[in-house]
């Protein structure tokens, strides 16, 4: 059986227990988590959310891109979001390649460069930091509590990184 094919069945099992229910558009913490999209994070079960609760905003590396500016501007002027967690993680794929080697391999194959940046770090800390300073300069997003954390993929754990 194909993946998708596996997964068209898991969602008809999901449906017989889900049931119907309506739930609101806008989170009900008012919580908006700009994340990575690693599949080691749970953040649902990690952080005791529900559906409906949050948004979980995600890219590689959980990094302040004009797409996650754009969906916290939404987040927070249509939705009524007032609140941001920054999460990164332990062991990211991130901090595995040099961006100006990979830059080069591509100008190399495909005749261009990326126009946008892919993200390369080597300390997640200063990355969290980064991240929430520049959601926190950005005249689209609204002056609210952002704060920053690193998810341990092996433990489960979070932890808050100083401003």
């Amino acid at each position: 059986m194909k993946v998708i094919d596996e997964l068209l069945e898991n969602n008809d099992a999901y449906v017989a227990r889900h049931g119907h229910r309506v739930l609101a558009t806008e989170p009900s913490r008012q919580l908006a988590v700009v994340t990575c999209m690693d599949s080691r994070l749970d953040l649902f079960g990690a952080l005791g959310l529900d559906l409906g609760e949050a948004h979980l905003i995600r890219n590689a590396g959980g990094i302040a891109t004009d797409d996650v500016v754009r969906s916290l501007l939404l987040s927070q002027r249509l939705l009524r979001t007032n609140t941001v967690m920054v999460i990164h993680h332990t062991r990211c794929g991130l901090e595995t390649f040099d961006e100006e080697t990979l830059s080069t391999e591509l100008h190399n194959e495909l005749g261009m460069r990326p126009s946008f940046r892919l993200g390369a770090y080597r300390d997640v800390d200063a990355d969290v930091r980064a991240t929430v300073a520049t959601l926190l300069a950005s005249p689209f997003i609204s002056p609210i509590e952002i704060r920053g954390f690193v998810f341990d993929v092996d433990e489960g754990s979070l932890r808050e990184v100083s401003q």
